[in-house]
């Protein structure tokens, strides 16, 4: 220690020690208080880039999560309604069956076939999801989803085979094949061979039955693959949100302990810098 009146030397290092002392205890207390490691940018700038980039990314992936389930939701939506279809398809092949028993009354048969062909064909007009049709006008074009960051979708197209059956393409096929059903008569019934007969109806109901199974069976495969999508996100959510963690919040029990150590040395700090701030009075003693 020097005997210097004007700069206490000494004293202004123990100044400075308490600064930084109290500098690093308010900025244990305030991640405490706050529950971050990066309360500032500054805090760790690099850390606070990587973090914000990853933040990012999780909201484009949790995005992508809701995408997979709204399209497993449409899927299940429009399975119901293909079951539907698949079971009254089921009875009208019942009733062409018994159209060719001489002693059953075809006009009631023809009569029960056309009210399921157009319970068939209204199925398939309105059978929506958000006022999104699902097996008609249009739908044979598919859908895209975002099931990923950008530029991972997936394109579903259950509709595809409902679109080929009965040729003509996707509105007309359909219309055309039902149509025949549709405007069924007691004496198409009573037709063994020819265009119309039985056995040309038995030939279209066969090729409706086999797209109705066709585009269940896509269905059950698109779900499958985001059934894997959904869980891939979840394992790389859950991954990225465990880096951030480690980015952003702070170790409350290592904080805990940083600021006990400097609330201790803030005192001693500011005890030592009292006494050196009265040690150039010692110098007093040479004017006696």
């Amino acid at each position: 220690m020097g005997f210097r009146v004007n700069t206490n030397i000494d004293a202004l290092r123990a100044y400075y020690q308490l600064a930084r002392v109290n500098k690093d205890t308010t900025k244990a207390q305030l991640r405490i208080a706050s529950g971050k490691r990066i309360n500032e940018v500054a805090d760790d700038t690099s850390g606070f880039n990587v973090g914000t980039s990853l933040k990012g990314k999780i909201a484009v992936m949790k995005a992508a999560k809701n995408n997979v389930s709204a399209a497993k939701d449409m899927m299940a939506t429009a399975e119901g309604q293909l079951l539907g279809i698949n079971d009254l398809l089921v009875k009208i092949d019942g009733k062409l069956s018994d159209s060719t028993n001489p002693t059953n009354d075809r006009t009631a048969l023809a009569s029960d076939i056309i009210a399921l062909a157009k319970e068939i064909q209204s199925t398939l007009t309105n059978a929506k999801f958000n006022n999104t049709n699902l097996l008609y006008s249009g739908a044979g074009a598919g859908f895209t989803f975002q099931v990923g960051e950008a530029g991972d979708t997936l394109h579903i197209d259950f509709a595809a085979s409902l679109a080929s059956s009965g040729g003509g393409g996707y509105a007309s096929g359909i219309s055309t094949s039902l149509g025949s059903f549709a405007n069924l008569t007691a004496s198409t019934l009573e037709c063994t061979t020819g265009s119309t007969s039985v056995a040309s109806l038995q030939t279209a109901l066969a090729s409706l039955k086999s797209a109705v199974s066709d585009a269940l069976g896509d269905i059950g495969n698109f779900t499958q693959r985001l059934n894997i999508k959904e869980e891939t996100l979840n394992t790389s959510i859950t991954n990225a949100e465990s880096s951030v963690s480690r980015l952003f919040d702070a170790d409350v029990a290592m904080e805990q302990l940083n600021a006990t150590r400097g609330s201790i040395l803030s005192q001693s700090a500011t005890a030592m810098l009292a006494q050196l701030n009265m040690a150039p009075q010692a110098v007093l003693q040479l004017f006696q």
